[in-house]
């Protein structure tokens, strides 16, 4: 069986809208407060911005970070650290030191405005075990997390992600999927379908336990769940390529244009097969790889070719024909805003809201060339963007157009 490839050139033309919605008239998602509560080093913090950019400044370790992160645990899933919930709360210092467990319950709530009328969000862990996050949405407890989309949406940036173009596929994985959550919030629950009838299958065939009925109940699911998986990939991968030829290359964009591969099974399949088709070949390649993946760990790795949980975004600098991952250090940072941003035009365009941007230390990393086009775009789009830099002189530019804070110590303040 042969590796499937489904290539998307951000070059080519623009696919029809869903809707003729543009940034001019697209809800303009905001956080306008924000209060943490036992969040990291933040004992209690409260922070009213308005529904301008914000710039938050100041040295290493003050806690400018922490701040993102309790935004990015507005929307479903465990934030921009992937943190374990009991890791979150706040602790006494030296706590880490002596082994002692002291993280606290911690919460984080907001007032986000989406242009409309304002709308209360909480959320924090439920009690000191660590074993569940809690929401609730104008004062009323929610049933799940995925709730939380409806009421708001965030891309992010972060110099951990400076490696994703060089490091494994599961980070360039995750960031697709994080796109695709923010236009299709069912996404997360048929990844997690599909990685429970994984790990069911996995252990069975590492038991030995080869029971054709229980096997083929957990191959179906993950045939129809990896299906679905790989068909929302293909599609935002292919709303990304109409949005970044549009709107970036008519706003003569200063950041580069790229082309997107996803290198798996399903996705090439479905570039040339329907899905029902598509469903019946990863329920062959599944059964008859049983035996082969008994031996080899059971999640799939005797198949020849890479299946949902396996597939690796590949991105390409167009101009050059370059791997993004032979990309210059500076390339590679742009090829990511570029898609941020993309993600954000294509979210105005196509889903009538504009999101917000968290964009941890990416000004420093840009010559200043590229910081004002960064923040030009992010003016145009009139997204709230959460920047975050040592030096505030960076930001200059946007002096009366965002508010700007000063985080010393675990305590923010506006500056004057």
């Amino acid at each position: 069986m042969t590796q499937a490839l489904a290539s998307v050139d951000l070059n080519g033309p623009v696919p029809p809208s869903r809707n003729d919605v543009g940034p001019t008239c697209a809800a303009r998602l905001a956080c306008t407060r924000l209060t943490l509560s036992n969040f990291r080093c933040y004992e209690h913090a409260r922070i009213e911005t308005g529904t301008k950019p914000v710039v938050l400044s100041g040295a290493n370790g003050a806690g400018k970070t922490n701040v993102l992160e309790a935004l990015s645990f507005l929307v479903p899933g465990s934030g921009l650290r992937r943190a374990k919930l009991s890791d979150v709360g706040r602790r006494d210092p030296g706590a880490h030191d002596s082994g002692a467990d002291t993280g606290r319950v911690w919460a984080v709530a907001a007032e986000v405005s989406s242009g409309e009328y304002p709308v209360r969000i909480g959320t924090g862990l439920e009690n000191a075990s660590g074993a569940k996050r809690v929401v609730h949405i104008d004062g009323e407890a929610q049933r799940a997390l995925s709730v939380l989309s409806t009421h708001f949406a965030v891309h992010w940036l972060t110099p951990q992600m400076d490696r994703l173009f060089l490091d494994g596929s599961v980070e360039r994985r995750r960031f697709l999927d994080r796109l695709v959550y923010s236009f299709d919030p069912a996404h997360a629950g048929r990844i997690s379908a599909y990685n429970h009838a994984l790990r069911e299958r996995t252990k069975l065939l590492a038991d030995n336990k080869m029971d054709d009925a229980w096997l083929s109940a957990l191959e179906d699911t993950l045939a129809t769940r990896g299906m679905a998986v790989a068909a929302a990939r293909l599609h935002v991968a292919e709303r990304l390529a109409g949005g970044m030829a549009g709107a970036f290359h008519e706003a003569d964009s200063q950041f580069p244009a790229c082309t997107l591969a996803i290198d798996g099974l399903a996705e090439g399949w479905l570039t040339d097969l329907p899905a029902l088709e598509v469903e019946d070949r990863l329920r062959r390649a599944l059964k008859s790889s049983r035996s082969r993946d008994a031996k080899m760990g059971g999640a799939g790795n005797a198949i020849e070719g890479r299946l949902p949980h396996q597939s690796d975004l590949l991105v390409t600098h167009a101009a050059k024909a370059m791997p993004a991952g032979q990309c210059s250090t500076g390339e590679q940072k742009m090829l990511l805003v570029g898609l941020v941003l993309a993600a954000a035009r294509l979210s105005a365009s196509d889903e009538g809201r504009v999101p917000v941007l968290l964009l941890d230390e990416v000004a420093a990393h840009l010559d200043a060339h590229h910081r004002d086009a960064l923040f030009g775009e992010v003016l145009s789009l009139g997204c709230q963007a959460w920047f975050t830099g040592t030096e505030s002189d960076l930001f200059a530019p946007l002096q009366g157009r965002a508010h700007f804070f000063t985080v010393n110590d675990a305590t923010v303040s506006e500056t004057s």
